[in-house]
């Protein structure tokens, strides 16, 4: 007979080295893994609603008052969003330079700290030399002439001369023809000759003002009010509604009416932020940008006359009308400007914005 216990006692020899199982432990340890796989997935299902559900938020930021077209068009821009994307998209507007002044705005967009601008086409010249164009002297005869040229194929070509450089184009939006004020009358281009000037941030601009003798000085906007007042410059280039808006006409005596100039925006963003928006939200967001940038264009129009009638009745700075003969000694002097620039801007840019007088 064989002897079962031998194999037993073998058999149960050879299982000593194995580690001992233990049931208890192993449903204790299956449990402890089960909730904390549970909570993960619970917490990227939460982070992820609460992502989904964040309004895109927009910081827009400009340099002038609430009263302006520009800041009109930027609150007509915020309750539009409010009103047809809901809680998908949210703007912020920040006036009076209370982010960036134009000239730091476009930099901030590129970083990421703010989302939609609109500076003075002359603010782009470090990004293109073609919009230098809109700041030619006497180019336009009235706005309607800029309008049409704007609209226009080649006008809306210059919108896209900026996306090499991280920025896309939206729109135009007006403020209007630029006067000249002075402490001193300026009724040709003689007696501007010697004095100081702040004009924005454009090579076109300073040579504008050097053509008739004057010493022009780049400044920020938001400076301009405080350097008429010290008299550290003697005048400035302005349209009405910045003139009446920012009150320099409290403290410059003459404007001279020329129309020499005009002052007009891009409404822009970066390109980054422009392509990072829902292409199911991205349509209706320019859509509503369009009509914004209408409803600026409307407000600048009928601002520019209500101001200077505003400063008309103020009494505190005299309007100066050019005759016919002083306002051809200013084309006469200034237009050379043209020629200067023509290769930067292109011949055929020039002459098709000159077209659009006709």
């Amino acid at each position: 007979m064989v002897d079962s216990s031998a194999d037993c006692q073998l058999n149960v020899a050879g299982l000593a080295g194995l580690p001992t199982f233990n049931f208890e432990e192993e449903t204790m340890f299956r449990k402890i893994t089960t909730l904390v796989a549970t909570a993960a997935l619970s917490a990227m299902l939460f982070t992820g609603s609460a992502l989904a559900s964040d309004p895109i938020v927009i910081k827009f930021s400009h340099v002038v008052a609430e009263n302006t077209p520009k800041g009109q068009m930027a609150i007509k821009l915020k309750d539009l969003v409010a009103e047809r994307l809901g809680g998908k998209v949210v703007v912020e507007v920040f006036p009076n330079s209370q982010l960036f002044g134009d000239n730091k705005v476009l930099e901030a967009m590129l970083l990421g700290d703010v989302q939609m601008a609109a500076p003075a086409l002359s603010k782009f010249d470090r990004y293109t030399s073609k919009l230098q164009i809109f700041d030619l002297p006497f180019l336009f005869k009235d706005m309607d002439a800029v309008g049409k040229f704007q609209k226009s194929d080649k006008g809306q070509e210059l919108l896209d001369t900026i996306e090499k450089k991280g920025l896309i184009g939206l729109g135009y939006l007006h403020n209007g023809l630029k006067q000249l004020s002075c402490s001193t009358p300026l009724h040709v281009p003689a007696d501007a000759a010697g004095k100081k000037f702040r004009i924005m941030t454009s090579d076109v601009l300073a040579a504008q003002f050097q053509a008739v003798n004057a010493v022009p000085l780049k400044k920020p906007f938001s400076e301009v009010f405080t350097l008429l007042q010290t008299k550290a410059i003697d005048g400035q280039e302005n349209t009405y509604s910045n003139i009446y808006s920012k009150k320099f006409y409290e403290i410059q005596p003459y404007i001279t009416e020329s129309n020499h100039g005009l002052l007009d925006y891009m409404v822009v963003t970066s390109k980054e932020f422009w392509m990072s928006v829902p292409k199911d939200i991205r349509p209706q967001l320019k859509s509503i940008i369009d009509e914004a940038i209408d409803y600026g264009n409307k407000v600048a129009a009928e601002k520019g006359e209500a101001d200077r009638q505003n400063i008309i009745d103020s009494k505190r700075s005299e309007i100066i009308q050019l005759s016919a003969a002083e306002r051809s000694q200013w084309v006469e002097a200034m237009k050379p400007v043209w020629e200067q620039f023509e290769k930067e801007i292109g011949k055929d840019m020039i002459d098709a914005a000159y077209k659009s007088n006709m």
